[in-house]
């Protein structure tokens, strides 16, 4: 983990309780004599996540419909964290204008990141119930100047349509779908249940249809990224995907030199067991960055 991540360490149950008292009904002392919650349950997970967003930062209303994905916040922290030490190194990480692509229900990216790092967001999805969901969030933690909710009108594209043709952000961050068919999704989900000795023949997993899974999967959703991105190559000064796959870097590397990028940078991140890689990538010179500024 980044060594900045306020959650590297074991989460404080009491500590997190004493603000969000609804979590004590999660809490046990398991077999190693350690107070914990059980992970197979997402009410307890999404309890867990809300008294992080409330202790941490200062986010009191976090609510959505059980269907939709519910993140882990210590991933999604980290992620933000290798970016901001990445805008840093270019002078760009003060007063940064960053585009969340799918930000579904939770608007989680744009939460963290405007809190963290007082970053101002656009947060595009192409789920109008989500993009509802997301904007009741936002105007309940009063955070409207500082985070546009935008909807994405057709699901095909990822950038098009969405920033405005004068517009320049500093930076996007994406965490894609991972799966190419639903059937896949499930297939996923019923090993990870069988890893924590729980059964099930039924869909387990929160997520909707467009966070979990996209025709041809996670390489053919960063594929048309990298496409869109060229489009907008000079109103973005660093371009950003979450990769699951590590398989997948080298043919995204290599699609990504079709069009040109001067700077490609792989980030790697741990996150316990789990390894996920960042990708990202710049049409503009170390140089042009240092002189890059938003509209």
């Amino acid at each position: 983990m980044h060594p900045q991540n306020p959650h590297k360490n074991n989460y404080d149950l009491k500590k997190l309780a004493k603000k969000t008292p609804e979590l004590k009904d999660y809490i046990f002392v398991n077999d190693y004599n350690t107070e914990t919650i059980d992970f197979s349950k997402a009410e307890a997970v999404k309890t867990l996540n809300k008294a992080l967003l409330r202790s941490h930062y200062s986010i009191k209303h976090w609510d959505f419909p059980d269907a939709h994905l519910c993140p882990p916040i210590p991933s999604r922290v980290d992620y933000l964290h290798e970016l901001n030490d990445v805008l840093t190194a270019s002078n760009l990480n003060e007063g940064a204008k960053i585009l969340d692509i799918g930000t579904g229900a939770t608007c989680i990216y744009p939460l963290l990141g405007q809190a963290q790092f007082n970053w101002n967001f656009i947060a595009s999805d192409s789920d109008k119930k989500s993009i509802e969901i997301a904007k009741k969030i936002v105007d309940k933690n009063s955070l409207s100047e500082k985070i546009a909710i935008r909807f994405q009108a057709n699901p095909q594209h990822i950038l098009q349509h969405i920033l405005k043709n004068d517009e320049k952000i500093t930076a996007s961050v994406c965490n894609p779908p991972f799966y190419a068919t639903e059937e896949d999704a499930i297939k996923a989900t019923q090993k990870k249940w069988r890893g924590l000795k729980k059964e099930g023949n039924q869909r387990n997993f929160s997520g909707k249809a467009n966070e979990l899974w996209y025709k041809g999967g996670e390489k053919a959703f960063i594929q048309n990224y990298i496409y869109d991105s060229h489009l907008v190559k000079e109103q973005c000064a660093w371009f950003t995907t979450l990769v699951s796959n590590k398989d997948l870097l080298r043919p995204l590397k290599v699609k990504l030199k079709n069009y040109e990028p001067k700077q490609v940078k792989v980030i790697k991140m741990t996150l316990g067991k789990k390894v996920s890689h960042m990708l990202l990538w710049s049409y503009l010179s170390e140089d042009e960055l240092k002189t890059f500024e938003t509209k």
